[in-house]
């Protein structure tokens, strides 16, 4: 299983989600199908915008726990 831990990482930075979209330049839909973990696919560049914005590891942001 994967999980995606965006509500986690933006509760540790104290950052809202809109604050985020606009950092990364998306729509906020978009983080908010992340943050709610809705999404089947990601674009790697948005996964790259997220880790800068919130100087974490890919890691920190993603997890896999075998099933």
């Amino acid at each position: 299983m994967i999980r995606i831990k965006l509500a986690e990482l933006l509760g540790k930075n104290k950052m809202t989600r809109k604050a985020l979209a606009e950092l990364v330049n998306v729509r906020a839909n978009t983080i908010g199908d992340l943050y709610n973990e809705k999404v089947r696919r990601v674009d790697l560049e948005l996964i790259n915008k997220i880790c800068n914005v919130l100087k974490c590891d890919i890691t920190d942001l993603i997890e896999y726990k075998r099933d």
